[in-house]
């Protein structure tokens, strides 16, 4: 009977993470261990390698994703195994998991199978509690913001205009839309409010596009929590909360160290989902892992409609990163689900369903080269039912584009079945045809930027607002925001904004629901279609099979 992945984990052969430094030329004095396998890489350090050259990014990003898997953190890790498996210096970096997928249905993201980072346990759980600084620090602002008001409101905020939500990290459907301060003068002004989960927090995206302590704060203190009646924006920095904020994530800012199975380095830190959030790992770890490795191997969140995209228009943007090359990972199983198989059946031989599917991998093949002007690889994570007919249908399918597709075992075989896909990558980058760029430029307005990536990237024909969120976007423009990019919050599941739509979909139409103004972040979010800033649990949640044996060990956590 196979291991399950935490089995699989909890009988790794860890290194302790002073080893890990070591290898990579980290000081032990620069260290702030966490127990001995986990630990923080101090400011001072990632400060003193700012003259050290770079080294290559490596972008792993994948199709739509269906419930069918596909494995796009398994190959982040199988690659950067793989890579120092052929002789190459390499790390990967990693988002940290939300406790609300861990609980519900999602599950953790750790890798899979002999492809992991570890200790598993602790990442998809606790782990050095930046989560809880990110939303103590949130929930402050929050704090202080109602407190202002009680206490005579100096700054003149519209209570019907307050924009700040206070955070959880845990799915609750019941939080989203609340009333608070009911039970009298002594509790504040009652309003309608709600709750967002920490990932999708303005806070978390700060922490993960800042540069340095100074930046956090600065970003920090330019968040806008509410308007005055003449519609002037009220910054946290008005509140003289900003600082306080920062002693908060002051610990949490420093990268987190852990090593995969296979005892190579990993940066885990920060971790914003890609549907509601730009879903990207920190630009500190990304940067510092630059600095200490000649090939750094990184994921953004979800397809390369989404991740990918924030990843090259928001953090890129922002921090001057540019990825050399990319592998977008599929599954055959999934592909044959994007070709309407039902998820019972895509273990079954279906060429026809696998043949129409494949038009979801062609698309963000087409966007990851000619949209973001990167060359990539098509990395297929393989399967014991994975017929030789599929796999020949598939390869033929994707020949007259001119990427490579190949089949990788990381899964099961660890960096070793990776390293194919690990020679392609290097090949790419040793080529040097990256033609990176961004999807749309800085002075084009707001509403043509949305516009630019639903018809360019989604395949739409057009977006639609209602007035009121027109007006709000004019507004925003109006208001000197116009020249932010847009972080686009929508289904995972499909190009379109219907998650049914599976496939391609093209003319098609994305609906802009609501608009937030991330100040500090320095983005504007569109939420479209039905998607929840604070999603629900499943029916059955991962929660019920989670528990602690009798050895006092985790069992069903994956």
């Amino acid at each position: 009977m196979a291991l399950s992945d935490i089995e699989i984990a909890q009988q790794a052969k860890m290194q302790r993470v002073t080893r890990i430094a070591e290898k990579l030329g980290i000081p032990d004095e620069y260290l702030v261990p966490y127990g001995h396998y986990k630990a923080k890489v101090s400011l001072d350090y990632v400060d003193s390698l700012a003259k050290k050259p770079d080294g290559k990014l490596i972008l792993v990003t994948a199709i739509s994703p269906t419930p069918a898997g596909e494995g796009k953190t398994t190959t982040t890790v199988g690659l950067g195994d793989a890579l120092n498996k052929i002789g190459k210096k390499a790390m990967i970096c990693l988002r940290e998991p939300s406790l609300g997928p861990v609980f519900g249905m999602k599950g953790g993201a750790a890798g899979g199978g002999y492809a992991q980072v570890v200790p598993m346990e602790d990442i998809n759980l606790h782990f050095t509690g930046d989560f809880n600084a990110i939303a103590l620090a949130n929930n402050l602002l929050a704090a202080v913001l109602d407190n202002h008001i009680h206490h005579g409101n100096e700054l003149g905020i519209d209570v019907r205009r307050i924009a700040w939500k206070r955070v959880m990290d845990m799915n609750d459907r019941a939080l989203r839309d609340i009333t608070v301060s009911l039970g009298g003068p002594g509790n504040g002004f009652p309003r309608q409010d709600g709750f967002d989960i920490v990932v999708a927090s303005e806070v978390m995206a700060i922490f993960c596009l800042s540069n340095s302590l100074k930046d956090l704060k600065n970003r920090l203190g330019n968040i806008v929590v509410a308007y005055t009646r003449d519609q002037k924006p009220v910054r946290a920095k008005d509140l003289k909360v900003h600082g306080a904020m920062t002693v908060l994530l002051k610990d949490a800012l420093a990268p987190n160290l852990v090593q995969t199975l296979e005892n190579n380095a990993a940066f885990i830190h920060g971790g914003p989902f890609a549907n509601i959030a730009h879903g990207c790992n920190s630009v500190i770890a990304t940067k510092t892992a630059l600095k200490l490795a000649d090939y750094v191997v990184t994921e953004a969140g979800f397809g390369a409609d989404l991740g990918a995209e924030k990843f090259i228009d928001i953090k890129c943007r922002k921090s001057g990163l540019r990825p050399d090359a990319v592998v977008i990972v599929a599954t055959i199983r999934a592909l044959k689900y994007h070709g309407g198989v039902d998820v019972k059946e895509v273990n079954k031989e279906n060429l026809a369903a696998l043949e129409k599917g494949v038009a979801n991998l062609e698309r963000h093949v087409n966007n990851v080269r000619n949209h973001y002007g990167l060359p990539c690889v098509v990395s297929i994570n393989h399967f014991t039912f994975d017929t030789q007919a599929e796999i020949d249908l598939l390869k033929k399918k994707m020949e007259p584009h001119g990427v490579p597709v190949l089949l990788a075992t990381h899964w099961a075989n660890g960096g070793a079945g990776a390293a194919e896909v690990a020679k392609a990558v290097v090949g790419l980058i040793e080529k040097g045809q990256s033609n990176f760029k961004f999807v749309y430029e800085d002075a084009l307005p707001l509403w043509d930027k949305i516009k630019a990536v639903a018809t360019k990237i989604y395949g739409a024909a057009d977006v639609s607002a209602d007035a009121k969120v027109r007006a709000q976007i004019r507004k925003l423009q109006e208001d000197g925001y116009g020249h932010y990019p847009v972080c686009v919050a929508k289904t995972q599941y499909s190009f379109a904004t219907d998650a049914s739509l599976r496939g391609a979909p093209s003319g098609h139409v994305v609906s802009i629901r609501e608009v937030r103004l991330a100040a500090g972040a320095e983005f504007v979010v569109m939420v479209c279609g039905d998607i929840m800033t604070m999603p629900g649990l499943p029916k059955v949640p991962s929660a019920e099979k989670i528990d602690l044996n009798d050895d006092g060990k985790v069992v069903g956590l994956f």
